[in-house]
C-alpha cells in the first residue's frame, strides 16, 4: 500500500487543478465532470488493481468512478477506493471556501460499501475514544465525550453543518452550553480537523452523505480517532411525502443488495476493517483544513494533506506545478 502513497496524491492533486479554474462558474456539474475525468484517468494510470467502493453512484447513474469500476493498470496491490473528485461542487461553483478534492485506498474488502444516501456520523479524537455511542441521544454523547475529555460542557467545541436538518441539534447543543461550530458544508474536513492533533474541534455531528462518511472514517482511523455512523433513508432526513417514499425504498433497495443495513450503527472498525489506509485530500478552494489552488508566478501551486494508516504520518505537501 505505502508504493501508492506518491501516486494517490497526485491523483486529488489534478482533480483540483482541473476542477478550480472554474471556481465561481455557478455549473456544479460542469466542475463535477471536470474532477471526475481528471481522477478517473490518473487512477488507471497507477500500478494497481482498484476497485471503487465508494464513487459517483451506480452504473446506470455515473459513467465515471461508479460503484463496482476497475481501474488501474492491472497490476499491482488489489485495493478498495472511496472517492469524491469534489467535495464541495457547489462551493466552487459559488467561489466559498472549504472545497476538496478526496479519495482514500484500503486493502480489497476492507471498507463498507453503501449506496449514496444520508448518514449520520458522530466523530471524537483519540482522546475520547470509546466515549461515543450513537444508540444514545446526542446529549448523552456530549455529556460522555466531555467526561472523557476532563472538560465541562461549556468548554466542548462542535462542529456540524449548516443546514436546516440540523437546526433542532444545534439548539439542543446551544442550551447545554456547548461551541457549536456551523460550517456551510465539509464533514469530511470538520471530521479530519477534529482528529488532528491541535484540532479546533472537540467532537463532529452531522448527517450528510455516506461516501463523505466513508472516506471521512478513513481519515478517522489513521489518525486513531474515534467515528460511529448509521445509514438513515431519505424520510428521516426530510420527511415524509409520496416522493420521499419512493427515494427511501430505492435506497433500501440498493442496501440490501450492498448487504449494508439502514438504521444500525457501525463501528469505526466496520467502516474501516484495516490501519492500512491511505488518504489523500488536496484544497481546491482555500479554507480551515488546506489552503486552495494558487496562481503564482509560473504556474499554480496546491496543498495535499496526505495520511498513512501503516506509519502513523501526517504529510502536508506544497506543490508548484510551472509550465
Amino acid at each position: 500500500m505505502m508504493s501508492l502513497a506518491w501516486p494517490l496524491f497526485r491523483i486529488t492533486e489534478q482533480a483540483a487543478l482541473a476542477a478550480w479554474p472554474q471556481t465561481g462558474c455557478g455549473d456544479k456539474n460542469k466542475i463535477d465532470g471536470l474532477a471526475v475525468t481528471a481522477m478517473r484517468q490518473s487512477l488507471n494510470e497507477v500500478a494497481m488493481r482498484g476497485k471503487i467502493v465508494i464513487g459517483e453512484g451506480e452504473i446506470d447513474h455515473a459513467p465515471m468512478l461508479y460503484i463496482g469500476e476497475e481501474v488501474g493498470t492491472g497490476t499491482g496491490p488489489s485495493v478498495d477506493i472511496a472517492v469524491d473528485p469534489i467535495e464541495g461542487t457547489r462551493m466552487v461553483a459559488m467561489g466559498q471556501n472549504n472545497a476538496l478534492s478526496v479519495m482514500a485506498l484500503a486493502p480489497q474488502g476492507r471498507l463498507l460499501h453503501a449506496p449514496d444516501m444520508y448518514m449520520r456520523k458522530l466523530v471524537v479524537n483519540r482522546q475520547a475514544k470509546g466515549a461515543i455511542n450513537l444508540a444514545l441521544s446526542l446529549e448523552e454523547n456530549l455529556r460522555n465525550i466531555a467526561a472523557a475529555l476532563n472538560k465541562p460542557l461549556t468548554s466542548l467545541r462542535m462542529a456540524t453543518l449548516d443546514k436546516p436538518r440540523h437546526q433542532a441539534v444545534i439548539q439542543q447543543a446551544a442550551r447545554l452550553g456547548v461551541k457549536v461550530f456551523a460550517l456551510p458544508d465539509g464533514d469530511v474536513a470538520a471530521s479530519v480537523l477534529t482528529c488532528q492533533q491541535h484540532h479546533p474541534f472537540d467532537v463532529m455531528y452531522a448527517i450528510g452523505g455516506a461516501p463523505e462518511g466513508v472516506i471521512s472514517a478513513c481519515a478517522v482511523k489513521a489518525l486513531d480517532g474515534d467515528m460511529q455512523a448509521e445509514l438513515i433513508d431519505f424520510c428521516q432526513a426530510k420527511g415524509e411525502t409520496a416522493e420521499h417514499r419512493l427515494i427511501a425504498n430505492d435506497e433500501l433497495r440498493r442496501c440490501k443488495q450492498m448487504g449494508v443495513a439502514v438504521n444500525r450503527v457501525y463501528t469505526l472498525d466496520e467502516l474501516v476493517g484495516s490501519q492500512d489506509i491511505l488518504f489523500s485530500a488536496t484544497g481546491v478552494t482555500g479554507g480551515d483544513l488546506l489552503h486552495g489552488v494558487q496562481k503564482t508566478e509560473n504556474g499554480v501551486s496546491t496543498q495535499t494533506l496526505l495520511i498513512g494508516g501503516i506509519d502513523r504520518t501526517c504529510n502536508i505537501i506544497d506543490s508548484l506545478h510551472c509550465w
